[in-house]
């Protein structure tokens, strides 16, 4: 027997991506993030990220020794104007 593309109901791939974007899909809450004025509950709650940077930035910061990561995310706040 051959088998029948029409029995199939569509490209699997596509609807595998489809379920997939379904359940991973985040809903917002509250206000976009540029609109939001609420600071976190808890001060000074750090998340740890991977960020890539310019070698040349990094050593800006690194040069001063200790605490290159704390300035880093001053920098950061005073550029976003938190």
């Amino acid at each position: 027997m051959s088998s029948d593309r029409s029995r199939r109901g569509g490209d699997p791939r596509q609807a595998a991506e489809a379920a997939f974007r379904a359940v991973t899909r985040k809903v917002p809450e509250g206000p976009a993030p540029e609109k939001a004025t609420v600071k976190p509950a808890v001060p000074g709650l750090r998340e740890t990220v991977s960020l890539r940077l310019d070698r040349d930035v990094l050593d800006h910061f690194q040069e001063a020794g200790p605490g290159w990561q704390e300035r880093i995310n001053a920098a950061l706040r005073k550029a976003a104007g938190l």
